[in-house]
């Protein structure tokens, strides 16, 4: 089986930069929202973009995704940051009352499309050899790791497959509450890379 190596920015200068014109961006809005997410909590874009309300628990900031939307086809549970939740509360104004988070804009019924995330990097100037919607995933292990968080932490979020399935199984019934002190920290990390911060630790797992 070939790899596919995806486009992404992991400079964290230019990682600030990107965060930026994502801010400046103007579109749809759940385009602008779903633009907004994808860094932090760097799911795969299939995943995002078929994101349901049903799937959200907001007061207990998490979002479960089920089995069979995985690539590893076994629930997966994305700790959601107080800045996701601040943008998916957002975007339960405007589409809630719907299946789909991001709908697209030709049927409620459907989400948006698989090329939504990549046309609007390509409207702030980014090419496809630059960013595309799944460089959020190397951006965030990129970084992670260079920042001493715990590999088996960074794969658990990215919900890569483990070959040892003993140790998988032990893996994704524990650590969640690491996971949801990554993801906050790197939420945190991200927003200052934002500000424009040059030299911004992020804090070492214990």
């Amino acid at each position: 089986m070939v790899k596919r190596h995806f486009a992404a920015i992991t400079d964290p200068a230019r990682v600030g930069e990107l965060l930026r014109a994502i801010d400046a961006y103007v579109g749809q809005p759940t385009t602008v929202a779903a633009l907004k997410l994808a860094p932090y909590v760097f799911v795969r874009p299939g995943e995002l973009r078929k994101m349901e309300h049903a799937e959200l628990n907001l007061d207990a900031a998490e979002w479960r995704i089920p089995g069979e939307r995985m690539k590893k086809g076994e629930l997966h549970i994305v700790p959601l940051s107080t800045q996701a939740v601040d943008i998916l509360h957002g975007v339960q104004l405007l589409t809630g009352n719907g299946r789909y988070v991001f709908p697209s804009l030709l049927s409620r019924e459907r989400p948006i499309s698989d090329n939504t995330l990549n046309t609007a990097l390509r409207r702030l100037g980014y090419s496809n050899e630059e960013m595309t919607g799944h460089g959020f995933r190397a951006m965030a292990s990129t970084l992670l790791n260079e920042k001493g968080w715990h590999p088996d932490l960074i794969e658990l979020q990215l919900a890569h497959a483990e070959r040892n399935k003993v140790r998988d199984a032990y893996n994704r019934a524990q650590r969640l509450d690491e996971r949801r002190k990554m993801m906050q920290e790197w939420s945190d990390y991200l927003d200052r890379l934002r500000a424009g911060a040059n030299i911004v630790p992020i804090k070492r797992a214990a």
